[in-house]
């Protein structure tokens, strides 16, 4: 009896272990789910999600777990998003001084720093970013800081560096052509507008700024890409007032008309410009 009363007791002792195990176990796998879900949230947040809500969402998640870098990383990007630049700076620069912090980070630091004209701030954040680290949003950054230095053979040799980096260059070229056409070299400037409207034929800015590159050249006609019936009246507003800052007044006026014509709803700018010219 004795020697079955041990055993019995042992048998509590173990099996009282298993379940103990077998708790922990489950509590292991629910914060791994946990994790994965929670992952998914913050990616959904990051990229789909109404920018001030993954502000908000990503300011409480930050507050409560301060040491998670991922977080403030989630927090930087939304203030980006959301348009608050001078946030999104404070908030970067929390990311790039966590033990954690990468490359990367420091190279968003310098994109939101650009974001709020510290163009300075922007030069020395990429200055200590290592050489080694090469990636387009890096170089695409370092272009924008030599525009605004008015280092033109360092802008374009960034550029053209970055738009090898990508495989939807369209933004990149965009910002290259704009920096051609300030520079008043108009025909490298058509160019560029016109490769990024090959790679993203959809992205109004290119073609706005290839209707201000041939303008600039006296060149009146709308450029042979892809356009809406509203996008052309845009356009030609556009075209319209390139040619009335040349003094080219009574192509201005016709083309004034034409876009009060074709746009599909009241155009009240060209409208307003055309009634002020007489």
């Amino acid at each position: 009896m004795r020697y079955a009363s041990i055993w019995a007791t042992m048998g509590l002792v173990v099996l009282s272990a298993c379940e103990h195990s077998g708790e922990q176990e489950v509590e292991r796998a629910l914060r791994d789910i946990n994790v994965i879900d929670e992952s998914g949230l913050n990616d959904v947040m990051m990229s789909v999600a109404a920018p001030e809500e993954a502000v908000n969402y990503f300011s409480r998640a930050a507050r409560e777990n301060p040491d998670r870098i991922d977080l403030q990383r989630g927090l930087a990007t939304s203030l980006i998003r959301a348009g608050r630049g001078t946030e999104a700076v404070s908030a970067w620069q929390a990311v790039a001084a966590h033990p954690d912090a990468t490359a990367d980070d420091r190279v968003e630091l310098a994109g939101a720093f650009i974001r709020t004209n510290q163009w300075d701030q922007a030069r020395a954040t990429l200055s200590a970013v290592p050489p080694t680290h090469e990636t387009y949003e890096r170089y695409r950054y370092e272009a924008m800081v030599a525009d605004a230095a008015e280092d033109w053979t360092r802008a374009d040799s960034f550029y053209e560096i970055a738009t090898g980096l990508t495989t939807t260059p369209a933004g990149v070229l965009n910002n290259w052509g704009y920096s051609k056409l300030t520079r008043g070299d108009y025909q490298a400037a058509e160019r560029l507008f016109t490769e990024a409207l090959r790679h993203e034929p959809d992205l109004f800015t290119a073609k706005n700024n290839l209707v201000l590159a041939r303008g600039a050249r006296r060149d009146y006609n709308l450029p042979v890409v892809p356009m809406t019936q509203q996008e052309r009246a845009q356009l030609l507003y556009t075209m319209a007032l390139t040619a009335i800052k040349q003094n080219d007044v009574t192509i201005g006026r016709s083309l004034l008309e034409d876009a009060v014509e074709t746009s599909p709803t009241h155009f009240e700018e060209a409208a307003r410009a055309l009634e002020a010219m007489g």
